[in-house]
């Protein structure tokens, strides 16, 4: 695909993260869960307990999109929000048993596509950790 080198390092990294995305998203399929839904509980099994905002912080999305995914994966079983009593806009979301089954088996899946697709290479892993630690928000 000669095109290709006419395109920005931005446009490349993008386009590659959609292709790499859609992949994992036929795999999740099967289980029922999105990349995001992967993500999104990989969080929650990692830090516990959160707020809508703050999960939605973790993950690096708006509030609006993580709960379009939260919907998603509360139908299913995988997660449970609960409303905050003293202010019913904020809700403590928590994976469930049924949510940490998915997940383990949606991370071998993960493991299998990454290397199956040479993605398991440890200089692409430190080179897009470098780009997201200089380009993702900054620690106050």
């Amino acid at each position: 695909m000669p095109e290709l080198n006419d395109w920005s390092t931005s446009r490349l990294l993008t386009t590659a993260a959609r292709i790499v995305e859609h992949s994992w998203n036929e795999k999740l399929l099967g289980i029922g869960i999105t990349h995001a839904g992967l993500t999104t509980l990989g969080v929650l099994e990692r830090e516990g307990t959160l707020t809508g905002v703050r999960l939605a912080q973790l993950v690096h999305v708006q509030a609006q999109t993580v709960g379009r995914t939260l919907d998603r994966l509360e139908k299913r079983g995988l997660v449970t929000r609960l409303r905050n009593s003293a202010d019913r806009r904020s809700q403590r979301i928590t994976i469930t048993s049924a949510g940490l089954k998915a997940l383990e088996r949606a991370k071998n899946i993960e493991n299998e596509l990454m290397a199956e697709d040479g993605l398991a290479s440890e200089d692409l892993r430190n080179r897009l950790k470098t780009v997201i630690i200089e380009l993702g928000p900054k620690k106050d």
